[in-house]
């Protein structure tokens, strides 16, 4: 018989994994506690931007004309636990209000809900990012709470996608990474994944704490590349170098490689930020806090970030205060091919400025109304353009492909001044210099 697969929570990561999971031909309910989700869903509507996520709902969402009707959902843990061979948990995880530490409450919640239903033999599964430990405490509480006891197994399965690429992160992963105790869980995963392994994907069988730890070494790592080259553009305004050329230069050694080395305003979103400060707070209960205390450092680069990026706004419009001054700002996401403004550099620069006088008109292809949502208070605009009219200055902070594609000079037309600011290091300083533009980048003095 067919394995039957639950996944609980449909947010980012649980919606992509409940499509993804359909579209590898297995039946699939997805549940979730918040019913104007559910709704969406059932609609074949992604309640983010994921590019794909919508056509890959459609095509499996139960109802929908032409759908495999391999997908449906549900907000009730009993449905779930009843229909489920292996349950899912793909919940949020955020960084605990006024700490460092992850808030796991979510976690133990589904956990929790589900437990008292699992009257069959099951296999939990987490994907959420959590801390070293949680998997060995989640396996005892539901060996204790479920009816059918030690049958009820955990196994832990990080996932590595990324926004913009989530489906494809999915159906064609870089590595699959499980934690298990039984060759049964072994198996049942094995079973989920066969697809994916056939074409070549890496099959990576760990224990809980290993598995648990790849995720947030992964995002540490990533971080402190990134952090890296911003210290690194730091030293090139203080020296006159050009940090695009310094990272092209380094980029070179197979040992470094070119990826992440764009010197910018820094990195955001729900996982990196988050992930390496509950990294560091596990590490400090773990009582091995001096292992991890560079990513303070690693988190220190990149808030300043946003500091000197505000400042570099400051001197570019004459060093004196922003009031009155009028500031288009092209990108309020924390990166591009998402509406995720969580934690978003671009956004923290925006309400700075604005906090300090200026006049600022946001534009996004996709965040808008995430944007407002958090800075009711911004001015926004329907295109670049528009965002551009009247301008004092321009700031580019997130690197949508539109925004690379602008018309410099159809954009002059209409600023107060051509003055551009790359805060992504991503546009072309030749074409927009070309159009009469003053160009200047973070780590790029005399570019």
């Amino acid at each position: 018989m067919a394995l039957r697969i639950t996944v609980i929570g449909t947010g980012y990561l649980g919606a992509t994994h409940a499509a993804a999971m359909a579209e590898l031909g297995f039946e699939v309910l997805g549940l979730d506690v918040v019913p104007e989700k559910i709704e969406k869903l059932e609609r074949g509507e992604a309640p983010m931007y994921e590019p794909g996520l919508d056509e890959l709902l459609r095509a499996h969402v139960v109802g929908i004309e032409g759908s495999s009707g391999r997908l449906r959902f549900t907000t009730d843990y009993a449905e779930a636990a009843a229909f489920g061979d292996i349950h899912f948990v793909c919940v949020n995880t955020p960084q605990r209000h006024g700490e460092y530490a992850c808030d796991m409450s979510y976690v133990d919640s589904a956990i929790a809900s589900l437990a008292p239903h699992l009257t069959e033999p099951a296999l939990v599964v987490g994907k959420s990012t959590v801390p070293v430990g949680s998997a060995d405490r989640l396996a005892a509480y539901l060996a204790e709470h479920a009816p059918v006891g030690v049958d009820a197994e955990l196994a832990w399965n990080p996932e590595f996608l990324r926004e913009g690429f989530a489906v494809q992160d999915t159906l064609r992963p870089d590595r699959i990474v499980v934690g298990v105790r039984s060759k049964r869980a072994e198996k049942l995963l094995r079973e989920v994944y066969a697809t994916p392994v056939s074409e070549g994907t890496p099959f990576v069988v760990t224990d809980f704490p290993t598995s648990e730890l790849v995720k947030t070494s992964a995002n540490s790592f990533l971080a402190t590349k990134i952090s890296f080259i911003n210290a690194m553009a730091e030293m090139c305004e203080a020296s006159g170098g050009d940090v695009a050329k310094l990272a092209e230069a380094i980029g070179y050694d197979d040992r470094i490689g070119k990826k992440f080395l764009r010197a910018g305003i820094g990195f955001g979103g729900g996982c990196l930020p988050k992930d390496i400060r509950a990294f560091m707070a596990r590490a400090g209960e773990l009582g091995a806090d001096q292992a991890l205390t560079f990513l303070r450092e690693i988190d220190s680069i990149n808030m300043r970030q946003r500091g000197q990026m505000v400042e570099l706004a400051r001197q570019a419009l004459g060093g004196g205060p922003f009031l009155g001054k009028r500031v288009a700002v092209l990108g309020a996401t924390f990166k591009p091919d998402s509406d995720d403004v969580r934690d978003s550099p671009a956004l923290n620069v925006a309400g700075q400025i604005h906090l300090q006088g200026g006049q600022v008109t946001v534009y996004d292809p996709k965040g808008m109304d995430n944007a407002r949502r958090i800075f009711p208070t911004l001015g926004y605009a329907g295109s670049a353009i528009e965002a551009v009219r009247g301008a004092d200055v321009v700031l580019h902070l997130t690197e949508w492909r539109e925004f690379r594609e602008l018309d410099p000079a159809a954009l002059g037309e209409v600023a107060a001044t051509r003055l551009v600011l790359d805060g992504r290091n991503a546009l072309d300083p030749e074409l927009w210099r070309q159009a009469g533009w003053t160009y200047r980048a973070m780590g790029r003095p005399t570019a």
